[in-house]
């Protein structure tokens, strides 16, 4: 796919997705949430990529939906409206936000959120299934859609009181108002807040400390494992899982490597691929369907 709504740069075997829209505050269209899944789907399928940073072009991160077709924006039906429309007759109208937030849950490399500027609706919805969000000081955050007539999105009901708890995720939902960046650091959505300058840096560097010094398939491993058991019903199900991983990843390079390169005191040289090595901890998965 070509992009023309985001930028795709690898480097250091970082992949930096930059939301390309500068002029309307990287506003989100369905065109963009289909070149992002896209990136995932590339970032995925290439072994050299470690680590997902995502940020946005210029003074903003995403202001969340274009509302460029006015009172039909949301509106499925018309043609300029902002939602993904069914591309097939028959299918089920699903919201483009959720499609892209189920897309980044399943991806098998750490990502980071890197938020430049104003994030709003959708443009702090996409953030949630990322695993770290660092913010910069002109960043401003807001769960809008009360205020447009709308309910959260892109499964942020599931995603967001798993962040920040239950109560704070009431308020921010209802009141729909907009809260600057050290409101999130407090409340634990974001890890970090940087002066503009620095934040891009700060997210390279937590990028680099994965690429050059963990295992891709103990960490993308370890990603399945966090977000899944988030949904869990009792730790025994983790026990199962963890005991399947440490007694099958024992027996493998990675794992030697590791241990050695420790008790050699030199940097680790590892060598699997989450695409080709993974092995199966979670024998009675069913990934669950959208009807």
């Amino acid at each position: 796919m070509d992009y023309s709504q985001i930028a795709y740069e690898v480097r250091d075997r970082i992949l930096t997705i930059t939301l390309d829209r500068p002029d309307v505050l990287n506003a989100f269209t369905a065109q963009m949430m289909y070149e992002l899944v896209d990136a995932f789907d590339r970032a995925d399928a290439d072994d050299d990529i470690r680590a997902v940073i995502v940020t946005g072009r210029g003074r903003g991160f995403c202001a969340g939906a274009d509302l460029s077709a006015g009172a039909s924006s949301f509106d499925a039906r018309a043609e300029e409206a902002v939602v993904a429309r069914p591309r097939t007759e028959g299918e089920t109208p699903r919201d483009g936000g959720g499609r892209l937030s189920l897309r980044i849950f399943d991806c098998t490399k750490p990502v980071i959120a890197a938020i430049n500027g104003p994030a709003a609706g959708v443009g702090i919805t996409m953030t949630l299934p990322m695993d770290i969000r660092l913010a910069s000081e002109q960043a401003r955050l807001g769960f809008v859609f009360a205020r447009r007539g709308l309910v959260p999105e892109a499964a942020s009901s599931w995603f967001l009181p798993r962040l920040v708890g239950i109560s704070r995720a009431a308020e921010w939902i209802y009141t729909g108002r907009m809260f600057p960046a050290a409101e999130a650091l407090e409340a634990g959505l974001v890890r970090s807040v940087h002066p503009p300058a620095e934040l891009l840096p700060a997210a390279r560097a937590l990028a680099t400390e994965i690429a050059e010094n963990t295992s891709a398939l103990s960490v993308s491993l370890s990603r399945q494992l966090l977000w899944r058991m988030l949904g869990a019903s009792h730790p025994m199900e983790a026990h199962r899982a963890d005991s399947r991983a440490v007694y099958q990843l024992g027996q493998m390079a990675d794992v030697r490597e590791g241990v050695m390169s420790f008790l050699e005191k030199r940097p680790p040289r590892f060598v699997l691929s989450p695409q080709d090595d993974r092995p199966e901890i979670f024998p009675d998965w069913e990934e669950p369907r959208f009807h």
